[in-house]
C-alpha cells in the first residue's frame, strides 16, 4: 500500500521517537510504502528537499513562519498552507498512486489536499483528530463567535466540516472525544467515527536509583525531595495562570520540587514568575533534546498535565504517554469534560472502577484540591501506581494496535 501523510509536524526522520514516527514504522514495518509530507518554516533558510529512507520519502516543504512569530505573519503563512500542500502532492508525487491518505488535526486546513488525492487515486481517508478547532480556540477566548472574530471563526468551522465530510473514517483520542464530534456535528454517521488513541512504541524507560541520582545531580535537582515534573508546550491552552497558582502555593514546601520543561507563548510569563520570587522548590528550563528529557523525566517522582478550566473539548494530551513510559504516576490538571481525570483514576464516566489507578485528578480552577492532592502523594509511596500506569500503556496504548485500527478502519 503507498501511504500518504500529511503534518504539520516537523519531522526529519522515520527512525525519530514522536507518536506520529512511531506509527509510522508500524506501517513501514508491515511492508507499507510512506510518503510524507512534512514543513520546513523559512526561517530555517532551507528550499524544499526530499530525504529518503527505507521505503520512505520525506517532503521538506517549505512553507512560511507560523511558529513564534505576530499574529499576522502567522495569519498569512496558515493561509497559505492549503495551496502549498496541494501544489507540493502534483509536483512531487504526481506520479504515485496512493492507497490511502492519513493526516492529524491541527491543522484543519488540509481538505483540498486530501480531497485531491481521494479524487485522483480513490484513496480512502482517515483522520487522526487530535485537536478540535475552532471551539478549542473559542474556549479560551483567542476566537469568538461574534464580532470580527466570529467571521474567522465561521470560516474556520465551514473547514473543519468539511475535513469530517471528506474523511472515510475519524480516529478520536477517546469516547469523550467520540461523543463530543457526534453531539456537535450530527450530520456524521457514527459508524465513521471511533476511538483511536494517541499511542506509541512501548519502551520500558525506567532507571536503576543510582542513575536517578547522577541524573539529579548533573541538573541540581534535590534528591531528598519529591520531584514534579510539568514537560511540553508552555501556551494559552495550559492555564498557566492556575499552573503559577499551584506552584505559589507550596513556595514553603520543603518536601516537594517542580520542574518545568518546555517552550511556548507563556515560557516568559513563569520565567518572570521565577525571577520576582526566587523561589527555592521551581527550576525553569527550555525544551530538551528527545533522549535527554526522557532521562530526565525517569528520573523524577511524578508527571504534571495541566489544561485551562474552560475548556469544553475533552483534550487528551499526548505527554502522558511519556510519563507512563517512564513509570511516573500522573497528576492531571483539566477541565471537567475532558476523560483525562477519570483515566488516571481508573474510573469510568459514572465513576465505577475499571483499572488500577495510576494518578490523580483535580479541576484546573481548584488550588485547594491541588494542594491536598500534593500533601497526599508526599505522605505516602506512589510507585506502585507507575507501574499501573505502564501496565495500562502496553495494553491500550501501542502503535500496533493504532496501526490494526486504522489499517481497518480504511480497507471497509
Amino acid at each position: 500500500m503507498n501511504l500518504l501523510f500529511i503534518s504539520l509536524v516537523d519531522l526529519r526522520s522515520i527512525q525519530e521517537r514522536h507518536i506520529y514516527t512511531d506509527l509510522l514504522r508500524e506501517f513501514q514495518k508491515n511492508g507499507h510504502s510512506l510518503y510524507i509530507i512534512s514543513p520546513i518554516e523559512k526561517r530555517h533558510n532551507q528550499k524544499t528537499h526530499i530525504i529518503r529512507e527505507e521505503n520512505t520519502i520525506i517532503l521538506k516543504l517549505r512553507i512560511g513562519n507560523i511558529q513564534k512569530v505576530g499574529a499576522v505573519e502567522k495569519g498569512i503563512s496558515t493561509v497559505a498552507i492549503e495551496p502549498q500542500f496541494l501544489f507540493a502532492i502534483k509536483k512531487y508525487f504526481k506520479d504515485i498512486k496512493f492507497d490511502a491518505v492519513l493526516y492529524p488535526t491541527p491543522p484543519i486546513t488540509f481538505c483540498k489536499a486530501v480531497e485531491y488525492v481521494k479524487k485522483r487515486d480513490g484513496a480512502r481517508t482517515y483522520l487522526l483528530l487530535k485537536d478540535i478547532f475552532p471551539q478549542n480556540a473559542v474556549d479560551i477566548g483567542m476566537l469568538s463567535k461574534a464580532g470580527m472574530k466570529g467571521i474567522f471563526y465561521r470560516r474556520f468551522r465551514r473547514q473543519e466540516k468539511r475535513l469530517y465530510y471528506i474523511s472515510d473514517r475519524i480516529g478520536c483520542m477517546s469516547q469523550a472525544n467520540v461523543e463530543y464530534v457526534l453531539k456537535h456535528n450530527p450530520e456524521i454517521s457514527r459508524k465513521k467515527v471511533e476511538v483511536c488513541p494517541n499511542s506509541v512504541e512501548p519502551m520500558d524507560m525506567n532507571i536503576s536509583v543510582e542513575e536517578r541520582k547522577q541524573i539529579r545531580r548533573k541538573y541540581n535537582i534535590p534528591l531528598d525531595r519529591t520531584v514534579f515534573i510539568y514537560g511540553g508546550n508552555l501556551g494559552k491552552p495550559q492555564g498557566i495562570s492556575f499552573m503559577l497558582r499551584c506552584i505559589f502555593s507550596q513556595r514553603k514546601n520543603d518536601k516537594v520540587f517542580f520542574l518545568i520543561v518546555g517552550n511556548g507563548t507563556e515560557y516568559s510569563r513563569i520565567e518572570h514568575y521565577v525571577n520576582k520570587h526566587k523561589p527555592n522548590n521551581v527550576m525553569l528550563r527550555q525544551w530538551l533534546p528527545k533522549e535527554e528529557y526522557d532521562r530526565i523525566v525517569a528520573a523524577c517522582d511524578v508527571g504534571m498535565v495541566f489544561l485551562d478550566h474552560r475548556f469544553t473539548i475533552p483534550n487528551f494530551p499526548s505527554r502522558i504517554l511519556n510519563y507512563m513510559q517512564c513509570r511516573l504516576p500522573v497528576l492531571a490538571c483539566t477541565d471537567s469534560n475532558t476523560d483525562l481525570g477519570n483515566l488516571v483514576a481508573g474510573l469510568d464516566k459514572n465513576g465505577k472502577k475499571t483499572h488500577e489507578p495510576f494518578g490523580w485528578w483535580c479541576e484546573s480552577n481548584d488550588t485547594e484540591a491541588f494542594k491536598k492532592i500534593i500533601k497526599r502523594i508526599t505522605e505516602h509511596a506512589v510507585n506502585q501506581l507507575g507501574i499501573y500506569g505502564f501496565e495500562y500503556l502496553e495494553s491500550h496504548y501501542t502503535v500496533a494496535q493504532s496501526y490494526s485500527m486504522i489499517l481497518e478502519g480504511i480497507s471497509k
